[in-house]
């Protein structure tokens, strides 16, 4: 059975920051741990792929070879043995979703944490998109404080909170239970700023505005994300920034809709022309082609013009261009045009169903239709 997208399977979209992934994991593991659900296969299979999906997305390394390749790039990354089929101990499971009521994140709390992901829409012309080009951005974003690089402090130095003792916990007694919780001096870090930083008051990252340069490769489409690395939020601690995800969204062009790497387009054109044939001039993303219309045409006809659509950007591939004719009726007619129309019917009438085969066919079902329905 193929494998369940990683990101449905948590019920995150794509650009889920690292803790909102830690929070459906989170939600999931206490849903379908095998030992809440012993008899229910079906919630220890659930439980083994949460896992899974988990331990690929919140590696940077391996989530940005998912994102690009698929289940392709990670297989055998994760996944394993173990008595219910899920790798990894059942204890070190509950300690990451337990760990901060119980006291098993203290050590985590230290850590630094990486900077958020984050958004930017930029809208394109299909001619751009179809060629891709270069745009300058401006991005609201919280970067790394310059004066004191990140750290907070004036002078760069931290001491070690007096409140935790720099464990970056603190333990509770209620009644007969002794329980721990997050320090509120150091707020988990376990150390503290003696001389506030001036310019980000100790933060180590303030508001700016941050000019990027980003390039559309050929062919995106409707939705598909371009990924800065390193772009998005500073990290708190001095640590690794988070990424920038450009999301493309192309604006409705005048004559052309596109599908996939095909284009489609109407393209109206006289009676005359489609009864007894000629040639048009079809307009393309790459200069002007002929299209060569049949006699005998009718409304609605499609035509590929192979090669003149869009070439993809994940493969070589280079779509079609469709065209579908439509018949367009005369208006604004003189009273001599008029009179020349209906000597023209009547000319065609004379001649039976020779001329109209398929307004024939329509009369022989109506009137089937009707001797049907009367007997």
């Amino acid at each position: 059975m193929a494998k369940r997208d990683y990101y449905e399977v948590l019920g995150v979209d794509r650009g889920a920051s690292d803790d909102e992934l830690k929070k459906a994991y989170r939600r999931l593991a206490m849903k379908y741990h095998p030992d809440r659900n012993l008899d229910d296969e079906s919630a220890q299979d659930k439980f083994k792929e949460a896992k899974e999906a988990y331990e690929i997305l919140k590696d940077p390394q391996k989530r940005q070879a998912y994102d690009q390749f698929g289940h392709a790039a990670v297989d055998g990354n994760a996944g394993g043995g173990g008595p219910h089929g899920f790798q990894g101990d059942v204890g070190d499971i509950f300690g990451d979703i337990f760990g901060d009521i119980f006291g098993g994140g203290a050590r985590r709390a230290q850590a630094r944490q990486r900077g958020s992901d984050l958004r930017y829409a930029i809208e394109l012309d299909l001619e751009d998109a179809v060629r891709g080009s270069e745009r300058e951005i401006r991005v609201p974003t919280l970067g790394q404080c310059k004066t004191c690089k990140g750290s907070g402090a004036q002078d760069g130095k931290k001491e070690t909170c007096s409140t935790c003792g720099g464990v970056g916990q603190v333990r509770m007694q209620q009644g007969i239970f002794s329980v721990q919780q997050t320090c509120p001096a150091c707020h988990g870090s376990g150390q503290q700023i003696k001389n506030p930083c001036p310019d980000c008051q100790g933060q180590g990252r303030v508001r700016e505005t941050r000019t990027l340069a980003v390039k559309i490769p050929p062919g995106v489409d409707n939705g598909d994300r371009i990924r800065l690395a390193g772009e998005g939020e500073a990290g708190a601690n001095a640590s690794m920034p988070g990424d920038l995800y450009v999301e493309v969204r192309v604006r409705p062009h005048k004559i052309f809709e596109r599908d996939g790497d095909d284009l489609y387009c109407e393209v109206p054109i006289s009676f005359t022309t489609a009864a007894t044939g000629g040639q048009l001039e079809i307009p393309t993303l790459n200069g002007q082609v002929k299209l060569k219309i049949p006699a005998e045409t009718q409304s609605g006809r499609l035509f590929r013009l192979k090669g003149k659509g869009v070439r993809s950007v994940r493969s070589n591939r280079q779509g079609d261009l469709m065209c579908r004719v439509q018949v367009e009726t005369p208006v604004n007619l003189s009273g001599e045009q008029k009179d020349l129309l209906k000597k023209f019917e009547q000319s065609v009438s004379a001649a039976g169903d020779r001329h109209n085969p398929r307004a024939s066919r329509w009369m022989d079902s109506v009137r089937q239709f009707f001797s049907r329905a009367t007997s």
